[in-house]
């Protein structure tokens, strides 16, 4: 990432590698002999320790990325596992937010995702005899931080620009909740990739989310684990520039079809938001609750005068520039 000028990132959203999953292993081990040498010799917190040292240099280097007010949203699950004989819990989030604080991140409330994958009879342990079964875990966490203090505006268009990428009030009350049970997980198997056959991509309802939750159109959105393009693919469909870095070239292909059906992907989700709007305004005239403003582009009815200026630009195209790269055109831009 060293291509990358200092404090030029608005936005960090990624999900790297889940130290102390299965499917990663092969990934730390051919980075470091070490971790294969735990794992060998049963030692988990070893293996937990030399895994999360290999994710420090990027958290580090992300400091020197991101403006400041500038924030980072790290995705990722814990780990349970049997190493050896002994049975552990792996407290991934904890590790990584620990090593963002110590780098100077503000730490901010961290958001639960709960992923509703597993069977409500499914246990762990000795099903109904104490004491040996144990929770299962059916979510992951969405560490959140910033650098530094609260971003400013102040030029003109930068006030505007903020407008123009506000949210609904009923958005807000919904997306900024430490608990998020509604987002479905994303694994897919990955056809013709030479490193890995399956993925651990996360929905992109999830970084379109964060996306539109902090920070504003033109931001550059970084994601340094991109994988099969999600953050990139929802930094398009909100109007914002990105950057992504990933180091198994097999998954060109698979983010490449994600490019081709972003424009219709966005163009639902934009169309999504304004009518679930618009069945909020019906309910609150329904419910006798007078909205006071007007939302100037759209003409309906808005909570708060931040709403009024609000707009959700339609990709009008997209093409590549021949270097790993895409340009998005948008409606209205």
């Amino acid at each position: 990432m060293a291509v990358i000028p200092d404090e030029s990132i608005s936005l960090v959203v990624t999900s790297p590698p889940y130290p102390m999953i299965a499917m990663w292993d092969s990934h730390f081990q051919s980075l470091d002999p070490e971790v294969a040498a735990a794992l060998d010799a049963g030692n988990g917190p070893a293996a937990f320790d030399a895994m999360h040292r290999l994710l420090d240099p990027v958290w580090q280097e992300l400091w020197r990325l991101i403006s400041p007010g500038g924030f980072v949203c790290v995705n990722v699950g814990d780990a349970v596992r049997t190493i050896g004989s002994r049975f552990s819990l792996y407290p991934n989030h904890i590790r990584i937010l620990r090593a963002l604080q110590q780098i100077g991140f503000c730490p901010l409330p961290v958001i639960l995702w709960r992923k509703p994958t597993n069977s409500p009879t499914k246990f762990m342990g000795s099903g109904m005899l104490p004491a040996g079964a144990y929770v299962t875990l059916e979510h992951e966490t969405i560490i959140v931080v910033r650098k530094q203090g609260k971003r400013r505006f102040s030029l003109p268009e930068e006030k505007m620009l903020r407008r123009q990428s506000a949210y609904f009030w009923e958005e807000r009350n919904r997306w900024f909740s430490d608990v998020w049970m509604e987002l479905r997980g994303a694994g897919q198997r990955l056809k013709n990739a030479g490193k890995r056959d399956r993925s651990a991509a996360f929905p992109l309802e999830l970084p379109y989310r964060l996306i539109s939750m902090f920070s504003v159109k033109k931001d550059r959105v970084l994601d340094p684990f991109l994988g099969t393009g999600s953050t990139m693919l929802a930094a398009m469909a909100a109007g914002r520039s990105s950057i992504g870095f990933e180091t198994d070239d097999s998954l060109a292909g698979t983010i490449a079809k994600g490019v081709q059906t972003m424009p219709e992907a966005a163009a639902a989700r934009i169309e999504k938001r304004l009518a679930d709007h618009r069945l909020f305004v019906d309910a609150s005239k329904q419910a006798d609750r007078r909205l006071k403003y007007q939302n100037r582009h759209y003409g309906f009815a808005v909570m708060t005068s931040q709403e009024t200026d609000l707009f959700l630009n339609p990709v009008r195209s997209v093409a590549s520039d021949g270097e790993n790269g895409y340009r998005v055109t948008y409606e209205g831009a």
